[in-house]
């Protein structure tokens, strides 16, 4: 056996090994990327699902920065600011009650348990269109909220829970677009936002009927503060609160 031969052998094997190596290597970052990201499938990376961005990242690991619930990017764990959703207890102490502009506001707005998202009352600008598109209950449908309401520049996905066709007002829960890009959806164009219903688990400040504050909900995908007055609060038993808040602002 020549010497070529023999290095040749050890070349093959090298590379043998190399590819069970990198095999092993890629099955381990998916799972440790699949850890990382935040699970919420709202495809502004461009990809439809979590996982399958996990599994572009076993190849590309330096793309993690196009998840915009993370922002350590470098890290392979979530910095506090990382996930709005993945933190459910002392997320406004982590912040120093700044949100990502390094503004403060007041509390943290939690979804209900068991509901898919933020609950949020609506009035499309042509309230007409309830009835022409014939909206109703659990139907799939977007639209962007605009104006002196709330003014947010990202288009918001949701399910419908309720509709008062007389008065062209929608209630809804907002969710991330995997839904509407993979069973379709109703577009109900541009809307104010004129309430949101949640609860209140973390706060610096007393809540109380009649005042406006600054607060973050937890699932705002940009982390901006936004403002409203508190219209109706009921404390829990266990020292949270369930409000409902109108008077709408980003700000």
């Amino acid at each position: 056996m020549t010497s070529d031969m023999i290095n040749g052998e050890i070349r093959y094997i090298l590379r043998k090994g190399t590819f069970n190596f990198i095999h092993m290597f890629k099955e381990s970052n998916i799972r440790s990327d699949a850890a990382t990201l935040p699970g919420l499938d709202c495809g502004a990376c461009g990809f439809r699902t979590c996982e399958l961005f996990s599994n572009h990242l076993a190849l590309n690991p330096g793309d993690l920065k196009l998840c915009i619930h993370i922002e350590n990017r470098t890290a392979k764990t979530l910095d506090p600011v990382a996930c709005m959703s993945c933190h459910h207890n002392g997320l406004g102490e982590k912040l120093g009650w700044k949100d990502n502009l390094k503004r403060d506001f007041d509390f943290v707005l939690d979804s209900f348990d068991n509901e898919p998202g933020p609950r949020e009352t609506i009035l499309p600008y042509n309230p007409a269109l309830v009835k022409e598109l014939g909206v109703k209950k659990d139907d799939i449908m977007i639209g962007r909220p605009m104006g002196m309401s709330c003014g947010c520049p990202v288009t918001h996905c949701g399910i419908v829970t309720g509709v008062d066709a007389r008065n062209g007002v929608i209630n809804w829960c907002v969710t991330g677009p995997l839904r509407p890009r993979s069973e379709g959806f109703i577009d109900i164009g541009y809307y104010t936002a004129q309430g949101y219903e949640g609860l209140i688990k973390e706060t610096k400040s007393e809540i109380k009927i009649g005042l406006r504050y600054w607060f973050l909900p937890r699932r705002c995908m940009l982390q901006w503060r936004h403002s409203g007055l508190v219209n109706a609060v009921t404390k829990l038993k266990d020292g949270g609160f369930k409000v409902r808040i109108e008077g709408l602002f980003i700000g």
